[in-house]
């Protein structure tokens, strides 16, 4: 069935490439210009590449997301707070149960604040509430369903290895600190109340999980398509190895500088994963580029921001260090690994 489906896409990675280039010959010729450029090898690999890893990865989040929503929606927010609630939140199996959920539940920045209170109103240490507020937005079925298009399952499930790593020890860290009294006293001192949990039909489920599935691609596929093309120009124009000059296994401070870089930026695993892919094959380190996408995915700058609002300077200082220090380790690790 595989075959069949490369074949299927290969097929029409074909037509639309020859659809493009005889759009872009029909545009230089109007303005006069050489279409040489449309004969070499580097734009016939870009544009193949952009095509073909297209279809593919929207094609495999259509499926995975579809088949996670299903999985989903037996963990809405209140049912996952109730579970990390009950007497399981506690001690190092509290991280780890905490870490693990998270890879299940929804979550975005614009609902770290509302699940941050929840779960302390609730009674959960503040460390397993961290271990969670990582692994969710860290681990989530846009970063598995790239990762496994473009690097194969057995990188998409060594990054989850790796992000639920992340949170349980960054969690564990955080719980040992006592840091409580550093976050936000209005916090303390609301009551958000039980919320009761439904039970749709599988009906309802399968009819919920198709909206998710135009929700997520209504939503990501501007960030994919920027992603792929400048992954297809990298393909087609960087010279093969040029990056491993600069951040290879021989310079012992790339996978810090990596991390550095990413914890500014904005973007999301369907940005930043066909950027991952080129800047591997252009000679950096799996274990560098994992670090840099996973400071860009967990450190974004605007979930700083909306966090901010529950914590105060010096804990919110604590996770981005202990978080950073974390992936660079990781990092590091892999590349000796790998």
């Amino acid at each position: 069935m595989f075959s069949a489906i490369d074949w299927i896409l290969q097929e029409l990675t074909f037509y639309f490439s020859y659809g493009l280039t005889v759009l872009f010959r029909w545009v230089l010729d109007l303005f006069g210009a050489n279409p040489s450029i449309l004969e070499s090898n580097q734009y016939k690999g870009a544009v193949n590449f952009f095509f073909y890893d297209t279809m593919k990865i929207f094609l495999m989040l259509a499926v995975i997301v579809f088949i996670v929503s299903i999985i989903r929606s037996f963990f809405p927010p209140e049912r996952t707070k109730r579970l990390l609630g009950e007497g399981k939140a506690r001690g190092l199996l509290g991280n780890i149960f905490a870490a693990l959920l998270g890879i299940v539940t929804p979550f975005c920045s614009c609902s770290a604040v509302p699940i941050f209170i929840g779960f302390v109103e609730s009674g959960i240490p503040l460390g397993v509430t961290f271990s969670f507020l990582i692994s969710s937005p860290m681990v989530n079925e846009v970063a598995l369903v790239m990762l496994w298009g473009l690097f194969g399952w057995q990188i998409a499930l060594l990054y989850i290895a790796t992000g639920v790593t992340v949170a349980i020890i960054a969690g564990i860290i955080i719980g040992k600190l006592k840091m409580e009294r550093y976050v936000e006293e209005y916090v303390y001192n609301i009551k958000m109340g039980d919320v009761e949990i439904e039970n749709p039909t599988w009906k309802q489920r399968f009819r919920d999980a198709g909206y998710y599935v135009l929700e997520i691609l209504k939503k990501i596929w501007p960030y994919v398509i920027i992603g792929i093309a400048i992954g297809g120009i990298m393909h087609g124009w960087a010279p093969e190895g040029w990056l491993a000059k600069y951040a290879g296994k021989d310079n012992p401070f790339a996978v810090f500088v990596a991390v550095l870089i990413g914890i500014p930026l904005y973007s999301n695993a369907a940005g930043t994963i066909p950027i991952v892919s080129e800047l591997t094959r252009l000679g950096m380190p799996m274990g560098t580029a994992l670090s840099f996408m996973m400071s860009v995915t967990a450190l974004s700058l605007p979930e700083m921001i909306i966090l901010r609002k529950v914590l105060k300077p010096k804990l919110l200082a604590v996770f981005i260090g202990i978080m950073a220090i974390s992936i660079i380790i990781i990092g590091y690790l892999f590349n000796i690994i790998i």
